[in-house]
């Protein structure tokens, strides 16, 4: 359910391109992104740091895209949170010697510090990976396509992404629930 609820502001854009063109779309993620916080706040008496780093991004380059007529705005938007992204985890693995995705996890998950180690770093190139490839497809092919991508070619990859880790990692599964 939380899966949906961290694509609500995405699908409705994805709809409302369809259905106007890309300043609506935009303008209809602003206003979801505030839903999002709002409703957030009243189910769970608190928001997520990454939903408010989300809205602060998307009331942003949203923002300029809206103000200044320029669609090139909105199409940084997923490459900024995906490199912000891959900042954050590698910038607490080096300066602060924290592994991010080791203190999310392992709570379900008990794995060795190298395994841990390669995770957090498998998550950095993903990140990377992502946000340049959102700025190739958005530079090399058509708005639409880039909306298209942006849903549908952003939540596929994330999902083979998470299937190919949750293989690898099978193996450390089984070993917790064995001993």
């Amino acid at each position: 359910m939380k899966f949906l609820f961290d694509l609500f502001p995405v699908l409705l854009f994805f709809a409302a391109y369809k259905a106007a063109d890309i300043y609506v779309a935009t303008a209809v993620a602003i206003a979801a992104t505030f839903a999002q916080i709002g409703w957030a706040h009243f189910r769970h008496g608190q928001v997520d740091k990454m939903l408010w780093v989300s809205l602060a991004l998307i009331v942003i380059f949203g923002g300029m895209t809206l103000f200044l007529r320029d669609p090139t705005f909105i199409k940084w938007k997923p490459t900024v949170l995906y490199w912000l992204f891959a900042a954050v985890l590698l910038g607490a693995a080096l300066v602060l010697k924290k592994n991010l995705m080791r203190a999310l996890l392992e709570q379900q998950l008990a794995l060795p510090d190298a395994v841990w180690t390669r995770l957090n770093l498998a998550w950095v190139a993903f990140f990377t990976v992502m946000g340049g490839l959102n700025l190739y497809i958005a530079y090399h092919f058509s708005e639409a396509d880039w909306v298209n991508f942006k849903l549908f070619g952003g939540m596929g990859l994330m999902l083979v992404f998470v299937v190919a880790q949750g293989l690898l990692l099978a193996k450390y599964i089984d070993q917790k629930e064995n001993a």
